[in-house]
């Protein structure tokens, strides 16, 4: 399994730069500052230090730049949660917690590109929007399992183990709405209360 933005043999909680290429990268740029709707061709091919030809011969419009950047995204969270679950222990409350740091940790080091993610969901045609939440999706039902699980084996208390698992992943995603690494938090203080609170949510055993 290869973890995007880490070095080799390195942990899932440690984070380099994501490897985008410079033309995704000078898309990143340009949405999170204007938005998909306000950002052009040429600016991002300016950005990139190319000819909006010389763009096109890597991707073919600006809507091939929007699934190629949310597809990384998706991919790298996806990487690195099977990456938290293998290194976890066995039980469904050790794979939990894993899953959560996992979570927050990504949309803190990666809050650009999941809020960039998040927000022009809608900005996607309909077979790129549906290819996207198919792996949204996956993340969830990652969770999801995991809590039914800790339910069935009496250790989260939860009486509605769905609508906890997703109101946690909510939770978790939210943080790249508004953390800075400048914060009262540093990341590790931010997952200690953020775990506590995502326990607490499904009622996970003392």
């Amino acid at each position: 399994m290869t973890i995007e933005g880490t070095q080799r043999g390195s942990s899932w909680r440690e984070y380099t730069e994501q490897g985008l290429s410079k033309v995704l990268a000078a898309a990143l740029a340009a949405f999170v500052e204007k938005g998909y709707d306000g950002a052009s061709i040429r600016e991002i091919a300016s950005r990139a230090g190319l000819s909006v030809p010389g763009l096109y011969h890597h991707y073919p419009s600006k809507q091939a730049l929007l699934v190629g950047l949310t597809n990384a995204v998706m991919r790298e969270l996806l990487d690195r949660s099977h990456a938290a679950v293998a290194e976890a222990g066995p039980t469904p409350g050790e794979r939990f917690d894993a899953v959560i740091e996992s979570l927050l940790r990504f949309h803190m080091y990666r809050r650009e590109q999941a809020f960039v993610a998040s927000r022009e969901t809608r900005s996607m045609e309909p077979e790129s929007r549906k290819a996207y939440i198919a792996l949204r999706d996956e993340q969830q039902e990652m969770l999801d399992d995991i809590v039914r699980e800790g339910v069935a084996a009496g250790l989260f208390r939860t009486p509605f183990p769905e609508d906890a698992s997703r109101a946690v992943v909510t939770m978790c995603v939210a943080v790249s709405t508004w953390y800075r690494e400048d914060g009262p938090l540093s990341p590790d203080e931010l997952v200690e209360r953020y775990l506590a609170i995502a326990r607490s949510t499904v009622g996970a055993s003392d």
